[in-house]
């Protein structure tokens, strides 16, 4: 099969870090068809992370369930998939979470501290935090790097079942008389600190500190973590649940008159990665028949979600759709001045208002009404591509324009500035021209 570079988007064929393509077999039919990638553990041991990771995030990116058979090895996707998708997906796995941002070499590793993922390259010496979210993310802080997943069982699921069935099994009357039973029973947890014992050195390094800064400190670990797995547990929510999440907060920010944090609402948008589509929710809950006025007042929010994002002014068109469809009496005759009013407050460039008008789409309103915005809207767009052609006619015209350079740009510029002080002589007059005589030479 061949190997391939790490990082394929290096065509050196004398690159170091290779790895094997990915052997992908389709079992099963219907409903219980699966993918099996077949040499997961040398791919994984290739980019020196658990086999696990990759596994998973294949699931993540497809929406689809995975399975991880220890005793057997064997790594599953569910659902039929070709080799070469899920090898473009392991770009993205190694992009993300194999090579180094700083200097783009695969020799680092990955670590968990309080609820946060780190990544340390042995090459630059770089060491942070991801600094992206994903749903992988929540999987790793679960399962760190340093624990053995194959301890759980043959698989994690078999694993989780394992604890609930010795749970459900074992000795649950709170007897701590030191049997046998009640010892192997997984209910029966001492949360006391034990106490040292006269003489017993051992006892030392099991010694609990109990003082007040001690037990805040312990507090604040779980606090942080409990913070960490809520920020995570949202991105496993479909993406209409995570933008129904972001829609309540800006509406109870716009109840409360707590519109200002401007940053706040960009990084929470960015959290729940729905941060392009945000604009159809802040169309829907700041518009209405007065559009003109609110335009002006919330553009630097607006700015925030549009500023160079093509894909999230598109939203933002969609969202004015649904807006004017709603206040259709009042709005609709004011549709080219709308569009103006975006345009010139640089909420809407004009890529994405060309773009949106070379075609009529039903994603929002109805087609009937699609068109008809757009026919409102055609004054305004005829004007902006006249527009357009007029700057790229006095463009061509300044790349034709020649320039003609002085000869005194050659001298130096102190010695410009010494002719410049130098006296002029004065010129003779017109008559003393007139009496010269050239035979007194």
């Amino acid at each position: 099969m061949g190997s391939l570079n790490v990082n394929r988007a290096v065509k050196d064929p004398f690159y170091r870090y290779k790895m094997p393509r990915i052997q992908a077999k389709v079992e099963g039919k219907g409903n219980g068809i699966k993918t099996v990638m077949v040499n997961m553990i040398e791919v994984a041991k290739a980019i020196d992370r658990p086999p696990t990771y990759p596994t998973k995030y294949f699931g993540c990116e497809l929406g689809a369930q995975t399975q991880f058979d220890f005793k057997n090895d064997r790594y599953i996707v569910n659902g039929s998939h070709d080799a070469a998708k899920l090898q473009d997906l392991l770009d993205g796995f190694i992009r993300k979470y194999v090579l180094c941002p700083a200097c783009d070499n695969p020799e680092t590793d990955l670590s968990v501290k309080r609820m946060a993922i780190f990544q340390g390259c042995k090459a630059c010496g770089r060491h942070g935090a991801l600094e992206f979210n994903h749903k992988l993310n929540t999987f790793i802080l679960k399962n760190p790097p340093t624990l053995n997943p194959a301890s759980t069982g043959s698989s994690l699921t078999e694993g989780k079942r394992g604890k609930r069935s010795k749970k459900t099994n074992g000795d649950t009357n709170g007897d701590r008389s030191g049997s046998p039973e009640n010892e192997n029973s997984t209910t029966n947890i001492i949360v006391e600190a034990p106490t040292k014992i006269a003489g017993e050195d051992e006892y030392d390094q099991w010694a609990v500190d109990v003082s007040e800064e001690a037990v805040r400190a312990r507090l604040q670990d779980l606090t942080d973590g409990a913070k960490g797995m809520t920020i995570s547990d949202d991105l496993e929510k479909s993406e209409k649940e995570r933008m129904d999440s972001f829609y309540e907060l800006v509406k109870r920010r716009r109840d409360a008159g707590q519109l200002g944090n401007h940053k706040e609402l960009v990084a929470e948008a960015e959290r729940l990665e729905i941060k392009s589509k945000a604009p159809l929710v802040l169309a829907e809950l700041l518009f209405d028949h007065a559009l003109a006025l609110q335009v002006k007042k919330h553009r630097v929010l607006l700015l925030r979600f549009t500023h160079d994002d093509a894909k999230a002014q598109k939203y933002l068109l969609g969202g004015i759709e649904q807006v004017i469809a709603l206040h259709k009496d009042s709005l609709m005759p004011k549709v080219p001045g709308i569009l103006k009013l975006f345009y010139d407050a640089d909420i809407l460039e004009e890529k994405a208002l060309l773009e949106w008008a070379s075609k009529v789409s039903k994603k929002y309103v109805s087609k009937d009404l699609a068109q008809e915005i757009h026919d409102k809207a055609a004054p305004f767009l005829t004007w902006l591509k006249e527009a357009e052609e007029e700057d790229s006619d006095s463009q061509e015209e300044d790349d034709d324009l020649e320039i003609e350079y002085d000869d005194r740009a050659k001298q130096p510029l102190k010695q410009q500035q010494q002719q410049q002080q130098q006296p002029k002589k004065p010129v003779a007059n017109d008559s003393e021209e007139d009496d010269f005589d050239i035979d007194a030479i």
